[in-house]
């Protein structure tokens, strides 16, 4: 048991001195569910040891969130929820941070009316729009995490005894964080230097298209003028440093919204809005989603690509050797946070304003002139395999092996 507490508070101190990086004097806000609350109370501890000046928590409660989708009138889900963009968006202009906890079930809404569903993620992408933006321009520092909750557990390992599922999570999730290091702050450190020589070589390529080959998948992706590839670590607008989702094992840009054409297949389920997708298609042309297919969840998938003009491009382009240590631990999460960092993946909807040369003081509409797409949503989805095979295209037209067989090919 101590030896669980010493890397719960590990894990802690690494998600407040390497996750968001908390100065002497700044507010952290903490979003997560009560079933991580003896993590939220540590990472709180934690905060205010290093000066944090308040640490706000916003809890949410998978049981509660299934009741109102369950029982709540028709038009509650068409309320945008107003007062928390507000309050969010005052914090983080006053300079917090933000931490977020994810660990609810996979399938908190199966069986839920898919109009409820669409109908809460449209007020609540309008709602927060500007705190995107923001969000996506470094504006201020955040980080996403996770903890393990008892039906996530169940859903990854199944085959265990009910109560050995949750320890046996708790211990895939430290090591994908490098909490079982012996120094976990400098495992990182050297983690993010070698994402950061990949990510360097990439910009000084300045491939005009990326071409991707595997099976089912023959995609080609053009890539806007002055985008930028960027690894682990990111600025906020104060110059303070941070890693925005932890475990990460990508190398990642935004694409040229209008350029991207052929089919893609996932690899992965992805688990969106409490329901499960998977084994689906997807087929572009010009950038533009004009046909997809999935052997479950196809009405969801659907759903999420009419969720505005945006959700029908693509907004983040990544690159995840399948040799990453997620991918070879063999462990299917059912949480994007995890399995996007086993695999290839690509984003429908909004793209990161820091891809682009300058893009953190453009406005949307800079931004979409030079090709970045604008969207309410951005959702990972998992294409990556031992299989596929990527291609940088030079502006010459000439082609270079970026990935052969699933890994990096320099």
């Amino acid at each position: 048991m101590l030896e669980f507490q010493q890397q719960l508070s590990s894990y802690a101190e690494l998600v407040v001195k390497i996750g968001v990086n908390i100065q002497k004097g700044q507010t952290l806000v903490i979003n997560g569910t009560i079933e991580a609350a003896e993590l939220i109370r540590i990472i709180a501890k934690k905060a205010y040891e290093a000066g944090a000046h308040t640490v706000k928590v916003n809890w949410t409660d998978d049981t509660l969130s299934r009741l109102r989708y369950e029982l709540a009138a028709d038009e509650s889900f068409l309320e945008e929820p107003k007062w928390y963009a507000g309050e969010m968006l005052e914090l983080v202009e006053k300079g917090a941070a933000v931490i977020s906890v994810v660990s609810s079930d996979p399938d908190l809404l199966k069986g839920i009316s898919q109009e409820r569903i669409v109908n809460h993620q449209k007020t609540y992408g309008k709602a927060m729009a500007k705190y995107r933006q923001y969000l996506q321009s470094d504006k201020f520092s955040w980080c996403v995490i996770a903890a393990p909750s008892k039906n996530w557990a169940a859903k990854v390992f199944p085959e265990l005894p009910e109560h050995e599922q949750v320890a046996k999570l708790w211990e895939a999730i430290f090591k994908t964080v490098r909490v079982d290091r012996e120094n976990p702050v400098k495992a990182w450190e050297e983690h993010v230097s070698k994402l950061n020589q990949k990510s360097d070589y990439l910009n000084a390529k300045k491939y005009k298209k990326l071409h991707y080959l595997a099976p089912g998948t023959d995609l080609t992706i053009e890539l806007p003028e002055g985008h930028i590839w960027v690894a682990a670590d990111s600025i906020d607008e104060r110059g303070n440093a941070f890693v925005a989702n932890m475990p990460t094992e990508e190398v990642f840009t935004a694409p040229y919204a209008g350029g991207v054409n052929g089919k893609v297949s996932s690899t992965k389920p992805l688990s969106y809005g409490g329901q499960l997708i998977d084994g689906f298609t997807i087929t572009f042309e010009n950038g533009r989603i004009i046909d997809c297919t999935a052997s479950q969840g196809e009405d969801t998938l659907k759903d999420l690509i009419n969720m505005d003009e945006g959700s029908h491009y693509l907004g983040e382009v990544a690159l995840v050797p399948h040799a990453s240590p997620i991918s070879e631990s063999n462990i299917l999460y059912f949480n994007t946070l995890f399995d996007e960092n086993a695999s290839n993946h690509l984003a429908i909807g909004s793209a990161y304003a820091f891809c682009l040369k300058d893009g953190k003081k453009m406005s949307q509409d800079e931004l979409k002139a030079q090709g970045l797409n604008t969207s309410i949503t951005h959702v990972d989805f998992m294409i990556g395999s031992a299989e596929m095979d990527i291609y940088g295209v030079t502006a010459e037209g000439s082609r270079e092996p970026v990935f052969q067989k699933g890994n990096w090919a320099f």
